[in-house]
């Protein structure tokens, strides 16, 4: 039935009440919808629908598993994986699962990997990695200088390197910054300019000068996982001793986290949390940048304004990595296995699990929110 024949009859105080409703429904029906992002073996991309912990669809990837490293575009209709064995790169849709990107790395005469480094420009128009390069000759392999590689999304199914800046060895995880520097997790936090190669350091770790009783951190980034929080964060283990002997039975031992501001590029470098028990990675409640939640053996909520582990959870078994909804309210944790534990934030009480169809390994987890 048409709508002005609705009214018709109707008259003005029916066609005010018809009005009324309609205005009483738009905003759920103008809602944001939050998928949940991640790669199981033998190589399948997971779109699941947050809002009812149901796999919307599922993407076939083509290759040969790599590490599961997956980067959003700014919109967060497309997500960029790393596949065949992270050599290439490909591109999909999340609404419909249509490849759209694809990089092949390696050449006849050299191999590529990508270990877990890839993101996209602030603009949505550049993908980056960090490739670790071997020379393939006829009677030995040569290693080669480590670089970041610059793709034109535009270019499609038949991308290749634009540009390319060396770097350091080491890197893993990468996000790109509101200003389009590149933070480059390796030995220290810096972040390279991928239109100059220009670095800087954000925050030392490795190179810290922190004093004599104090023991080098030993950083992590496997995963960071900040979407709903506009950040990055690298976790490390570090010690403080009672002298320069280094007892290391009588040491304090701490959590640490080297956390940048993706909207403005700053950073904070920070111990946060006695050391009790194995982390793999933190994110922050996008309600309060002060709790953080952790995730290995056990699911961990933190209050670093007060380095004080407020609630710990065990699991069935280890998982590796987790994420947070929008709201800030439901906790997913995942990785390592075949299923997504699925947890209330303030409790951290178990409420739902999603079965997956195979194992996700080092896969990541995360957040596409795609505006209506």
């Amino acid at each position: 039935m048409k709508l002005n024949k609705l009214f018709k009859p109707a008259g003005l105080v029916g066609s005010l009440a018809l009005g009324s409703a309609l205005s009483a429904v738009a905003p759920a029906a103008m809602a944001d919808q939050e998928y949940l992002l991640t790669v199981t073996r033998p190589n399948q991309l997971h779109v699941i629908d947050m809002s009812t912990n149901k796999i919307a669809r599922t993407c076939d990837i083509p290759g040969p598993f790599g590490t599961g490293s997956i980067a959003l575009s700014p919109d967060n209709t497309h997500a960029y994986v790393l596949s065949n064995g992270t050599k290439d790169v490909y591109g999909f849709d999340i609404r419909n699962c249509d490849i759209t990107f694809k990089a092949e790395q390696s050449s006849p005469t050299e191999q590529v990997i990508s270990m877990q480094s890839i993101t996209v420009s602030a603009d949505g128009t550049e993908l980056y990695t960090v490739q670790n390069p071997v020379k393939k000759l006829r009677d030995r392999f040569e290693v080669e200088q480590p670089r970041l590689a610059v793709f034109n999304i535009a270019d499609g199914m038949n991308a290749k390197v634009v540009r390319t800046f060396p770097v350091d060895r080491r890197i893993t995880k990468i996000a790109t910054t509101a200003q389009n520097e590149i933070i480059l997790g390796g030995a220290d936090l810096k972040a390279i300019n991928p239109k100059t190669g220009e670095i800087r350091i954000v925050t030392k770790l490795a190179n810290w000068e922190k004093g004599p009783l104090w023991l080098p951190p030993d950083a992590f980034a496997m995963h960071s996982q900040g979407e709903q929080a506009d950040e990055y964060i690298m976790p490390y283990v570090t010690a403080k001793f009672d002298s320069e002997e280094w007892n290391f039975e009588t040491a304090e031992w701490w959590w640490g986290m080297s956390r940048v501001d993706l909207k403005t590029g700053k950073a904070e470098r920070m111990e946060t949390i006695p050391f009790e028990f194995i982390i793999f990675n933190f994110i922050t409640d996008p309600r309060d940048s002060n709790i953080l939640y952790g995730s290995f053996n056990t699911l961990s909520k933190h209050d670093i304004s007060q380095n004080k582990t407020l609630a710990v959870r065990e699991m069935e078994h280890t998982y590796y990595d987790l994420n947070i909804s929008g709201d800030g309210k439901t906790l997913y944790v995942g990785g390592t296995s075949s299923d997504i534990s699925v947890h209330d934030s303030d409790t951290l009480e178990k409420i739902g699990s999603i079965q997956l169809t195979g194992d996700m390994s080092t896969s990541d987890l995360r957040v596409a929110t795609i505006k209506d």
